[in-house]
């Protein structure tokens, strides 16, 4: 095991806190795998770690980032957020095979998918979004954390007015989906649409809203006058 590895698992379990780990299960409805930390602390020692290996090839910090997936635990997750983040001047297109067979294979909870990809998936979107149709593929996977991928890696984006077209495509293809965590996550892409395209969001929630599930409504509108959210969850049918 490379010893960069080793040296952050020895702090992770240093710094473990049973408290934080038996309070952190109540943000999550199935049992996660985790140390106890906060997310501040273990941000903290991915950056520390990340001026270690971010001399070393791409390759080999990928295959880091997968080592430190594969123990399933919560705050290893968040340190490939971090690192691959990280990378993001060095992304090429060949990279989004790596990134979807890391969301398909080892992400399994809400916090993992959001802070990978937020801010990774999100930063190569912006950089390549030829490959944006690769998001709709994911709608219609039996994976539920690939589905709410293909939403969330656009929240960024939207939040800063890209990607309003797109956005639409990917909540229509969810809209229907029975899962909380994807209704969740289409629901936030759409509310940080609405922060520069109220109109369109707000016309997409009113052609669709008989449809929507009751959580993606309430999380799409939640940025709108109450006016708008008024109209938007009236039951006139």
């Amino acid at each position: 095991m490379d010893p960069v590895i080793v040296q952050i698992r020895e702090e992770l379990k240093h710094l473990a806190d049973p408290g934080i780990r038996k309070t952190s299960q109540r943000f999550f409805k199935d049992a996660i795998k985790c140390y106890g930390m906060k997310t501040a602390t273990v941000t903290v020692i991915a950056r520390k770690h990340w001026k270690e290996v971010k001399g070393r090839p791409k390759a080999e910090i990928f295959g880091l980032c997968e080592e430190l997936y594969r123990s399933s635990y919560l705050e290893e997750s968040f340190i490939v957020s971090e690192w691959s983040h990280a990378l993001s001047g060095q992304y090429e297109d060949a990279d989004l095979a790596v990134f979807r067979h890391w969301v398909d294979t080892y992400i399994t909870n809400w916090a993992s998918c959001d802070g990978f990809c937020n801010h990774t998936m999100g930063n190569f979107m912006e950089q390549y979004p030829e490959y944006i149709d690769e998001l709709k593929i994911w709608t219609q996977s039996q994976n539920r954390w690939m589905r709410r991928a293909a939403a969330v890696s656009l929240v960024v984006p939207a939040k800063h007015g890209k990607f309003l077209k797109e956005s639409l495509e990917i909540a229509e293809l969810l809209l229907t989906d029975d899962d909380d965590m994807v209704q969740k996550g289409y629901g936030w892409l759409l509310k940080e649409a609405s922060r520069t395209h109220k109109d369109a969001v707000f016309s997409f929630v009113m052609e669709n809203r008989r449809f929507m599930p009751r959580t993606a409504l309430r999380y799409s509108i939640e940025l709108m006058p109450e006016d708008l959210r008024a109209a938007a969850i009236k039951r006139d049918w």
